[in-house]
């Protein structure tokens, strides 16, 4: 059985780092670095023509930072799933990732063997958040929203269902098939925790449910 590879685009200004991750990503027939790129601006153009499925971007760029490149993927459009992986850990640049529009955080020391697993995660529309991140990320929110308040009486019979399939990193098609629903119900429930949660992502939603014990 012919198994299409997830296609991948990598940007990162350290032309070193990108033939180490090209390396270890090609030893798997299921993932495919189909292109380079030294900074975001590059990158932007060629995620617009070779329409790649996953694509890893550094943080930490001249000109065009990882979070700018994010914001200007999907402001053009670019139906892909966006991993931050860089050597920062802060709080801060959790949170302003995610909130750019990233589906996920990962640090550049992490074990090799993870990474394709990890990718493969993400292509399949799943949360992806670096070890010992998750802790930083929930105190993080914890001081930015403490206005938010949010208890299990709160949120209906469905909003709970679909809260504890996030926090054990559901893609919206998985949790749409487990509870037999529809993907577009899915993404309404799914606003209505972000404005109950007064948060900008999924994975925020995930996190902040753990900190407080919401998910059952």
């Amino acid at each position: 059985m012919n198994i299409t590879p997830t296609r991948i685009l990598l940007i990162d200004d350290h032309a070193l780092f990108r033939k180490g991750v090209a390396q270890l990503v090609g030893m798997d027939p299921e993932l495919e670095i189909v292109g380079e790129a030294g900074s975001g601006r590059e990158g932007l153009a060629l995620a617009q023509t070779l329409h790649p499925d996953v694509i890893l971007i550094d943080l930490n760029m001249k000109e065009m930072d990882g979070i700018e490149t994010v914001r200007a993927m999907k402001a053009a459009g670019i139906a892909a799933r966006f991993i931050m992986l860089t050597v920062s850990d802060s709080e801060d640049d959790v949170v302003a990732a995610l909130r750019a529009g990233a589906h996920g955080y990962l640090l550049k020391d992490m074990e090799p063997e993870d990474l394709c697993a990890t990718i493969k995660k993400a292509a399949r529309g799943g949360m992806v958040l670096g070890a010992n991140l998750a802790d930083n990320l929930a105190r993080a929110l914890v001081d930015d929203k403490p206005q938010a308040g949010v208890t299990p009486s709160g949120l209906t019979k469905r909003e709970q269902e679909i809260l504890n399939h996030l926090c054990a990193g559901m893609s919206n098609k998985a949790i749409a098939r487990e509870l037999n629903i529809s993907d577009s119900t899915v993404k309404v429930h799914i606003k209505h925790l972000l404005r109950k949660f007064n948060l900008k992502s999924r994975l925020e939603i995930a996190v902040w449910a753990h900190g407080h014990n919401l998910q059952k």
